[in-house]
């Protein structure tokens, strides 16, 4: 039987209740450190912006489409991360 960590996966729901569209897909790259969440598939960039805090914020229009978080281990501790200095995008 493939043990899996639930627990782990349940503490992803209020990420999931809470973003954009109620859903998301995620994969992490770990010769990278880069953890790539989509909130719509296909996921299409129209512009995007790099954060302070090594968070690329991709736009599909107006709509936050995904986000690209560079050194992902770093935030494995911390509880709260924030992201995405425009919840909607003029123009």
């Amino acid at each position: 039987m493939v043990k899996i960590a639930i627990e782990e996966f349940l503490n992803m729901l209020p990420a999931v209740k809470h973003s954009p569209r109620k859903f998301l897909w995620s994969s992490y790259d770990p010769e990278g450190d880069v953890l790539y969440i989509n909130f719509k598939k296909p996921s299409h960039a129209t512009d995007s912006e790099l954060t302070d805090n090594d968070i690329i914020v991709r736009y599909d229009g107006k709509q936050i489409a995904g986000v690209t978080i560079l050194n992902a281990m770093k935030y494995k501790k911390k509880r709260i991360l924030k992201w995405g200095t425009r919840a909607t995008r003029k123009g």
